[in-house]
């Protein structure tokens, strides 16, 4: 139903095309990058009997960027036979940092129950270049069968 209904928009609204494309080819990655925005910005972080262990919130982070980066690969090699390099390091690599950047930067100064540090976007980014170095694994495999 919301397909149908994104769907009618786009082919009311000219210029367009670019947000069906992402869409159609790329509907889990939007899913995780909502995910991402929504837990980074409006969930408040309850107490678990896992905050005691060690970085348990770093570790928290870089599973969550590098999960969803990793989406973004199979994705991307789901929908392409050639991988085109500066399109991965812009919207698979780089991207996903600068937007980890701009999540932290947010937390920090326009939410009251977030705070924004450096070592979350340590974490963030380990996790993308980690996905980053797993997304280049399957494509080498995926290229040898």
């Amino acid at each position: 139903m919301i397909f149908v209904l994104l769907q009618s928009i786009f082919n009311i609204m000219p210029g367009m095309n670019r947000f069906r494309h992402l869409i159609r080819h790329y509907p889990l990655t939007l899913i995780c990058l909502a995910a991402v925005w929504y837990l980074s910005l409006l969930i408040n972080v309850p107490e678990t009997p896992m905050n005691d262990v060690p970085f348990i919130d770093k570790w928290t982070h870089l599973v969550m960027y590098g999960g969803t980066c990793t989406v973004m690969w199979v994705e991307y090699m789901r929908c392409h036979d050639r991988l085109i390099g500066w399109k991965l390091f812009l919207y698979a690599w780089l991207g996903p940092i600068l937007m980890s950047g701009l999540l932290e930067l947010m937390q920090r100064y326009c939410t009251t129950n977030r705070a924004g540090e450096w070592l979350d976007f340590a974490a963030n980014s380990t996790g993308v270049t980690l996905a980053a170095v797993i997304g280049l694994l399957m494509w080498k495999v995926r290229g040898k069968r």
